[in-house]
C-alpha cells in the first residue's frame, strides 16, 4: 500500500485596517486557496456592510502605492478580457514576501482599507473559514475624506489663493480682458 500524501491548505491571517485616524481594524483568517471574492465577502461582513456596493482590490508596493485594480465585476469593453476577484486565488497574489493589498468598498463613499497578511498558519481543528478573529474600533457613519498625494501634485492651482480680485485675474491671463476676445461683460 502506497502512503497518500496531501498538501494541507494553509490559513492566511490578515489585519484589515480602515484608513482613518482612529484605530479601526478586523483580523480575518481565510484559506489560502479562497478567492479574492471570498475575501471581499469576509471583509464587508466583518465591517458590517450590506455587500450591495461595488468594490475593488488594488495591488500595491511595500509603501502602499496603489498599482493594478482587481474589480468585483468585469467592466471591460470585451467580456471576459478583464480578470476579476473570482479569478484570483489569494495565494496567487499574496505570500510571505508580498503581504499588502488595498481594498476599496463603495466607490461613492470610498471606504478604503489597508490589508496586510500577518501570518500563514496551519488550520485549527474544528474551525471554519473565513473567520473573524478579532474586532477593534467602531465604524464611523461616513468614510473619511481622502486627499491623495497625486491630487495635490497634479493640481496646477494648488498654490493659487482663493481670495483674488480683478487685478489677479488680469495677471493670470496676461492682462487681457474679456472685451479683447469679443465678449461683453454683461452679455445676457
Amino acid at each position: 500500500m502506497t502512503p497518500q500524501y496531501y498538501l494541507q491548505v494553509m490559513i492566511y491571517k490578515f489585519r484589515v485596517i480602515l484608513d482613518t485616524e482612529e484605530d479601526i481594524f478586523r483580523d480575518i483568517a481565510i484559506q489560502e486557496d479562497d478567492t479574492l471574492e471570498d475575501f471581499h465577502n469576509a471583509i464587508f461582513n466583518a465591517f458590517g456592510f450590506d455587500g450591495m456596493e461595488v468594490a475593488s482590490f488594488y495591488t500595491c508596493d511595500e509603501t502602499w502605492n496603489q498599482e493594478d485594480e482587481i474589480s468585483l465585476f468585469d467592466g471591460g469593453d470585451i467580456p471576459g478580457e478583464q480578470k476579476i476577484m473570482s479569478d484570483y486565488v489569494l495565494s496567487d497574489l499574496l505570500d510571505k514576501q508580498n503581504t499588502k493589498i488595498i481594498y476599496v468598498y463603495d466607490f461613492i463613499s470610498m471606504w478604503t482599507f489597508l490589508v496586510e497578511l500577518a501570518s500563514v498558519e496551519e488550520p485549527q481543528v474544528g474551525e471554519s473559514y473565513p473567520a473573524l478573529l478579532f474586532s477593534h474600533g467602531e465604524m464611523p457613519d461616513e468614510a473619511g475624506e481622502k486627499m491623495f498625494e497625486a491630487d495635490e501634485a497634479n493640481n496646477p492651482y494648488s498654490d493659487y489663493d482663493d481670495d483674488y480680485d480683478e487685478d489677479d485675474l488680469d495677471q493670470l491671463d496676461g492682462g487681457d480682458n474679456f472685451e479683447d476676445y469679443g465678449f461683453e461683460e454683461n452679455w445676457n
